[in-house]
């Protein structure tokens, strides 16, 4: 076994922290060599809240996918979402002295060095620049600009921002675990990875991952990612809502909502009761599985109903801008029964449930393919793709025992992450550094940033 070509995806989430720890075959299809996972008991809505609960179940999810896999974990990469993230559209342009000399790397490194100049709300950094397409004097929708001759260079940026310090504390957890964080990037960007094929991201594809504190959305249209959103409900929402119009605990409103759940209430009828078991000796209580449902409908369909005005927004309903794959749902919240045929209802547009089977190698758990580990499937996937982009130079790029910490950057198009050596000026073949012209010198000093913790 090459020790160099395994990764570890590393997802906190609100409800569970999820380890996984895999390989590729000969065939490009993943080999999960273990799985941890562990209840998430200080994070809330993506955020965490109490570092030392955190650090506790990250270190409990990363032992259980240790002694699985056989496998020392050191490095993971790691996702971030929770209700501070936001996005934004910008356009910008520079202007170059010789029109003759034809756009490279230095340029567009230039342009988005304005990007980053723009003022962000106290205490909100970017995290990503994502580029939409190019304009080079009077031609536009230009997907590729090097190469061309122009005196003004022009692009549409989708800017992702958020709070450094909720982002911090994340880095903090994971370095007080024992793990080196060797890349951050957008969970709903992860989760794309796993679960949209190339063809509905050209085609235009609204990717809705209902987890348990946020429902995050990602927009792609031509291949290009271009409207990310967060909203502050997930599943947690649903067991509150149970938990409360039933008069039970939290426990016993999960169980309801995983075995009897329903969004669509007309598909179940009057005459089906459940009991629930009452607490030290009190009577059991019944409800009818119609009333479920219709606690359940109520909250989901407020759901359903936010994350379509964020398609809207994005202007979906345009000829232009139209979403021909339509939606892929995933998450643990896809999970419930009838929600593709409320989805469709509710949105008029073409609905699957995001599974991550075509990613998985022959022979795997099935439980593996459930929409509810997309996210830690995306993650492991660019762990796996950074040792494919520079296997001779992997190297720990977060230390908590450094003074001066490594420099990572966070490839902003593709959500991949290259790693360079401390104090060391990478030179690279011309592919490898056309990779690298899509980072920008601020994601190096954001990463150090927030490895920067004492």
């Amino acid at each position: 076994m090459n020790n160099n070509k395994i990764a570890v995806g590393l997802d906190i989430g609100t409800t569970k922290i999820v380890a996984i720890v895999g390989q590729r075959n000969e065939h490009g299809k993943l080999e999960i060599l273990g799985m941890g996972r562990a209840k998430s008991l200080g994070v809330h809505r993506g955020v965490v809240n109490n570092i030392t609960q955190t650090i506790d179940s990250i270190k409990k999810a990363v032992a259980e996918a240790e002694k699985a896999a056989n496998y020392k974990i050191k490095d993971v990469t790691v996702g971030i979402a929770g209700q501070h993230i936001r996005s934004l559209q910008h356009s910008d342009y520079i202007s170059r002295p010789n029109f003759e000399d034809v756009i490279d790397d230095t340029d567009l490194e230039r342009l988005k060095e304005q990007v980053h100049k723009l003022v962000m709300l106290p205490g909100e950094e970017i995290i990503h620049v994502l580029p939409q397409e190019y304009k080079v004097d009077s031609q536009t929708e230009i997907i590729e600009p090097r190469g061309f001759h122009g005196s003004r260079l022009e692009a549409n940026f989708h800017v992702v921002v958020g709070q450094i310090s909720l982002i911090r504390n994340i880095a903090r957890c994971v370095k007080e675990a024992g793990l080196n964080l060797i890349g951050i990037t957008l969970e709903p960007l992860a989760s794309s990875d796993a679960v949209l094929s190339q063809e509905e991201k050209e085609a235009g594809v609204a990717l809705i991952d209902i987890g348990g504190g946020t429902t995050d959305i990602a927009i792609f249209k031509d291949n290009i990612i271009r409207h990310t959103a967060v909203i502050p409900f997930g599943g947690n929402v649903i067991t509150d809502d149970i938990k409360t119009g039933c008069s039970i605990i939290e426990r016993q409103a999960e169980i309801l909502k995983v075995k009897y759940g329903s969004a669509w209430p007309s598909e179940n009828k009057e005459i089906e009761v459940i009991s629930i078991p009452g607490l030290h000796g009190r009577d059991p209580k019944e409800i009818t599985v119609k009333k479920l449902s219709q606690i359940i409908h109520a909250r989901i369909e407020e759901i359903i109903s936010l994350a379509y005005l964020e398609l809207r927004n994005y202007g979906c309903e345009e000829q232009k801008k139209k979403l021909i794959a339509g939606i892929v749902m995933t998450g643990g919240g896809a999970k419930l029964k009838h929600l593709r045929q409320l989805t469709e209802y509710t949105t008029g547009m073409d609905v699957r449930i995001g599974y991550c089977n075509e990613h998985l190698a022959s022979g795997q758990p099935g439980e593996l393919a459930s929409p509810e580990y997309a996210t830690a499937i995306g993650l492991l996937m660019t762990g796996l793709d950074n040792l494919q982009i520079e296997p001779e130079k992997k190297e720990k790029v977060i230390h908590s025992d450094e003074e001066t910490p490594q420099q990572s950057v966070i490839q902003e198009s593709n959500k991949k992450v290259t790693k360079i050596k401390k104090e060391e000026k990478v030179v690279s073949k011309p592919n490898k550094e056309k990779k690298k012209s899509i980072f920008s010198t601020f994601q190096e000093k954001f990463i150090k940033y927030i490895n920067d913790t004492e």
